[in-house]
């Protein structure tokens, strides 16, 4: 148990995609990347 499997991304994938909408997911991407990259970013100043 944990661990995600392909199936489980493109459910998760799919239901993102019909709540957000396809013009929108882009922009989602993008404050996704920036968040995980500022994340990493104070992991590493430590």
């Amino acid at each position: 148990m944990g661990k995600i499997g392909m199936w489980e991304l493109l459910v998760i994938l799919a239901i993102v995609l019909l709540l957000v909408g396809p013009k929108a997911l882009p922009k989602l991407g993008e404050a996704l990347g920036k968040t995980i990259g500022n994340l990493n970013k104070g992991l590493e100043d430590d």
